[in-house]
């Protein structure tokens, strides 16, 4: 098996998991998110949000309503939370466990939060929390 293609079967690039992300967090936040938010969340212009959106709009990961209010699906939000999930654990583990800087370990974190498997984050998670506790006692 060609290992290597594994990274192109990526059902989501780096970019569009912070547009989701960013839907996510508007939404929570304001109760609403508009394309020309998502493009100030995330400091670009309004026109590439709009293309970006554009291309999560026909995965169906988004959903546009008639007066332009955007929305995850069912799909879509569980992207985004589960790559800020994996965020959090890939910055602890760097931060705990590595003693990489808090902003390195942010930075590693949010190139690779979209990249990792489930598999791989519950093991990092399981880790952390185990190296957290310390070795265990024998009775």
């Amino acid at each position: 098996m060609d290992i290597w293609k594994k990274f192109e079967e990526n059902n989501i690039t780096h970019s569009a998991a912070h547009h989701l992300q960013a839907i996510l967090e508007l939404r929570e936040k304001r109760g609403y998110a508009r394309v020309t938010d998502v493009a100030r969340e995330l400091n670009i212009t309004t026109g590439s949000a709009s293309i970006n959106l554009k291309a999560l709009k026909g995965k169906s990961l988004i959903v546009e309503d008639e007066n332009k209010f955007l929305s995850l699906s069912p799909e879509g939000e569980a992207i985004a939370r589960a790559v800020h999930m994996r965020k959090n654990i890939l910055q602890n583990f760097l931060q705990d466990i590595l003693k990489v800087s808090p902003q390195q370990a942010e930075i590693d974190a949010c190139k690779t939060e979209h990249l990792i498997s489930a598999e791989t984050a519950k093991k990092l998670q399981e880790f952390t929390e185990q190296f957290h506790k310390g070795p265990s006692k024998a009775a």
